[in-house]
């Protein structure tokens, strides 16, 4: 059984940010003003986010910031100057689906952790292992994956593993659908995703309906709820257990949170013998937000009806409030102030003096330490009517007040007949939590002369096109007429046979899902006798079967 676990809880605006840390999380995961797959979330503009970051770090929470969309060349540019500021606060990782950004992020930030996002479709010990070795710190598995092919990923890789646990299910594989740029226009890979997949739609065949009125959302997911199985997801190697739900709102994040929080750390003190679900947490789950049922997903499943939606919501829902008033009353309206102990000096002759001590510690247990500042101020004076007394020391010091902290613990150290007017006391009290603040936060902190290499005006440098004259032309494998090649790919006989006899062409990319494997050698030598290149187009979407497929038929790719 593991120790550790990382419950990492969706952030659509500060405030669900907020909720996250007071409900529980480990880290918080949220989009800024650019490049997010949640473009119509409430996302923070960088000021805010800053301060996001400072507040995660002060209550023990790392932060994550979405930077997975894909990205047009032209944007590129403006990536650098969009993370600097998140890099030098002390952002934790950056979560990534384009491969462009992705090397972009390893050379400009080189220290800055990149989790390969969901968006990526990683399916199996292949691509995590690929991208592991190009610098990924954690693999966001693809939501379709079993249990099973997940374990395979960490036994194979030894991959931090972060995977779905809570919230909606697309119908199609993540970073794979254009349902919404076809119909509706909006690319859910550059964040606008219309929920196209939510409509009701009707199924035909030869013209007729197959499916009656009262079943028309076929495309419509129910959204998983994993609270029975956590402890499998646990043992088969997933480190953190990520909630879905940027698009709403702080309750609904405080509330998934807190249960979530309950169980792992059920799980994780008592083990699966004392491990048992609630049915009243189960109903929580569902007043919060009810979409048709819920799921345990494809992790011991590969598809099935009782997954999908399928009828329409009721339009009345009775409302819990209850719990509504309890979730926003204890998490997201909540204030969080964390312990500290504190020392206060006060000698007669001597300057004032306050020493304040905060443990620091992660939630999951990393991080651990104590901070420690020390300020001093005025001189205390010789009382000439009425000294101050310890009891008027520790209520002044004590007023905490707008600060993140309170007071686990005050000593008050007094000699001689000292007078200290108040002004000095609430003075020494504010600058004290004001530079244990800066010295919580400065360990997170990176300093611009880090950045290797320094600020360019660009993404990348701009170079020279090659020489496409006559002179210039070059033929390396004898293939190829000058340094460009035209290469095209084929999926049907007919097309092969075609593209085979055009001499432009410089190779030929066989789809392996439309030429059978008994084919490759054959029309690999009628391209090499026709002067071409050939090359083997593998599936978009690489699992079990297509391992066991091509592994089967290794031979014939010799």
């Amino acid at each position: 059984m593991k120790n550790k676990v990382e419950i990492l809880a969706p952030a659509g605006s500060f405030e669900s940010m907020k909720a996250a840390v007071a409900a529980g999380a480990d880290a918080v995961y949220i989009g800024g003003s650019r490049f997010g797959a949640r473009a119509y979330a409430d996302n923070p503009g960088e000021d805010m986010l800053l301060e996001a970051i400072d507040y995660a770090h002060l209550h023990g929470c790392r932060l994550y910031l979405t930077v997975n969309t894909l990205v047009k060349e032209k944007e590129l540019e403006g990536l650098y100057e969009y993370l600097e500021p998140y890099y030098r606060q002390g952002l934790d990782a950056a979560i990534v689906q384009d491969m462009g950004v992705f090397s972009y992020i390893k050379e400009k930030f080189p220290d800055l952790p990149v989790h390969a996002s969901t968006q990526m479709t990683i399916t199996g010990p292949q691509g995590a292992g690929l991208m592991m070795g190009l610098g990924a710190s954690r693999i966001v598995t693809a939501r379709e994956l079993s249990l099973q092919e997940i374990r395979k990923i960490y036994e194979q890789t030894g991959a931090e593993i972060e995977s779905f646990v809570h919230g909606a299910l697309c119908y199609c594989y993540s970073g794979q659908c254009l349902f919404s740029s076809l119909i509706g226009g909006r690319s859910g890979n550059r964040g606008r995703c219309a929920q196209t997949c939510r409509l009701p739609f009707e199924v035909k065949r030869d013209g007729k309906t197959l499916n009656n009125k009262e079943e028309r959302y076929v495309l419509s997911l129910k959204d998983l709820c994993t609270l029975d199985i956590l402890p499998e997801l646990v043992e088969a190697g997933i480190y953190s257990m990520k909630i879905e739900g940027r698009m709403k709102s702080p309750r609904y994040t405080a509330g998934v949170v807190s249960i979530y929080r309950k169980y792992v750390d059920l799980y994780l003190e008592k083990g699966r013998k004392g491990y048992r679900v609630e049915k009243e947490d189960r109903q929580r789950l569902l007043d919060l937000f009810d979409r048709g049922g819920q799921t345990e997903g494809y992790y011991r499943q590969h598809n099935g009806r009782d997954m999908v939606v399928m009828k329409e919501k009721p339009s009345f829902r009775q409302e819990n409030r209850e719990l509504y008033q309890y979730l926003d009353e204890t998490y997201v309206e909540a204030e969080l102030k964390e312990p500290v102990s504190g020392t206060v000096a006060v000698k007669e002759g001597e300057p004032l003096s306050l020493t304040l001590r905060f443990e620091r510690n992660m939630r999951d247990g990393q991080m651990p330490g104590t901070v420690e500042v020390t300020v001093a101020g005025e001189e205390a004076q010789q009382a000439k009517n009425q000294p101050v007394t310890e009891e008027k020391i520790a209520k002044q010091i004590g007023k905490t007040g707008n600060t993140p902290f309170y007071f686990r613990e005050l000593n008050v150290e007094m000699e001689g007949n000292p007078f200290v007017p108040v002004q000095e006391l609430n003075e020494l009290r504010r600058r004290g939590f004001a530079a244990l603040e800066e010295e919580i936060q400065s360990s997170f902190r990176r300093k611009i002369k880090e950045l290797l290499p320094e600020r360019e005006s660009g993404a990348s440098e701009c170079k020279t096109a090659p020489d496409m004259s006559e002179s210039g032309a070059e033929d390396k494998d004898g293939l190829g007429k000058g340094p460009y090649s035209l290469n095209v790919s084929v999926e049907e006989p007919e097309q092969f046979e075609t593209v085979l006899e055009e001499g432009s062409v410089d190779g030929i990319y066989l789809d392996s899902a439309h030429f059978d494997a008994v084919l490759w050698n054959e029309l690999a030598n009628r391209c090499h006798h026709a002067g071409k290149r050939c090359f083997l187009v593998l599936p978009h979407i690489f699992r079990e079967e297509a391992f066991r497929y091509f592994d089967a038929n290794k031979e014939l790719l010799a």
